[in-house]
């Protein structure tokens, strides 16, 4: 890497700043660790911590705004709003944010916070994949035993090995996008608690439904997945894209002492293919809708997230 690609990653909001201390300048363990304890004091973190509303949730919702509890639903073309608490909850775990700093929010969200969907608690989840994924991790990270909640994605395996978010109106056909999140959620479990024997196999099958088609295409014509998103975007927050899927699946080999699988240097290529002569890549399309405060480059701008 370039030293001034490096030293403009290294010029960063401390969420971005101790990744790339760690994974790229080489930076002792002690380095990059005080500076990821800042993300809760500086920045980005400690802005969206400071908006987090008394009874433990964000904008008074779940997964929507809420106003004196009445869901403020996004007008047609607004997009989806991520102000909410599982959105925010979200960012702030991404960032590495210390779960320390949120005191008892996890027990302030048990009494206050439930779901849109039919009123339901809000760690024990719902109905919709990538929510339920999101959730899971977020109750792991916040020492919540939300293992009830991992016993729904065996349960809802489709026979494919994937999921789909759709399951609940009939759909029988596996998501790249819902198989994603729900991997990802059954390794932050399973870091976080050991697992078991059942949770990592149905990993272990999403992440070869994911595998099978090689992260790029689709498996009965071989065309490219719609969309692979490349460039990928940040904030990709329940999106596909071959980024956040080559990600996860390091994630994962590490912790299950595997070789990098074969089947993903097609994603590793298509990635590098967007690197720009500076070094940079570019924004993808990035998703509509209210944030609390930008934290990355428009669509097409050199991004650093």
């Amino acid at each position: 890497m370039a030293d001034d690609v490096l030293t403009w990653l290294l010029d960063s909001d401390p969420a971005l700043r101790w990744q790339v201390e760690r994974d790229l300048a080489g930076e002792p363990e002690p380095v990059w660790r005080a500076t990821r304890a800042r993300v809760a004091t500086e920045g980005w973190g400690a802005r969206l911590l400071a908006l987090q509303d008394p009874d433990g949730q964000w904008a008074g919702g779940a997964f929507f705004p809420k106003v004196d509890g009445e869901v403020q639903w996004p007008a047609e073309g607004e997009g989806q709003p991520w102000t909410a608490t599982t959105w925010s909850l979200a960012a702030l775990r991404d960032w590495g944010c210390d779960p320390a700093a949120l005191a008892d929010t996890a027990d302030r969200l048990a009494q206050n916070c439930t779901w849109e969907y039919d009123d339901l608690p809000y760690w024990g989840g719902e109905v919709d994949v990538c929510i339920n994924a999101n959730t899971l991790a977020s109750g792991v990270w916040l020492g919540v035993d939300v293992e009830a909640l991992a016993a729904w994605f065996p349960a809802h395996q489709l026979d494919d090995g994937g999921w789909n978010c759709e399951w609940v109106e009939g759909t029988t056909r596996s998501s790249v996008h819902s198989t994603l999140n729900a991997v990802r959620g059954l390794l932050a479990d399973e870091v976080a608690t050991g697992g078991s024997d059942e949770l990592r196999a149905a990993r272990h099958r999403g992440e070869e439904h994911l595998l099978a088609r090689r992260l790029t295409r689709r498996l009965s014509s071989g065309a490219m997945l719609e969309p692979c998103l490349v460039p990928p975007t940040a904030p990709s927050r329940w999106r596909y894209d071959v980024l956040r899927a080559l990600d996860h699946l390091r994630s994962a080999s590490l912790l299950d002492g595997t070789d990098p699988d074969p089947r993903a240097a097609d994603a590793v290529e298509l990635l590098r293919a967007g690197r720009q002569p500076d070094g940079r890549w570019l924004q993808g399309p990035v998703q509509p809708g209210a944030v609390w405060f930008p934290v990355d480059v428009p669509e097409g701008s050199p991004r650093g997230g």
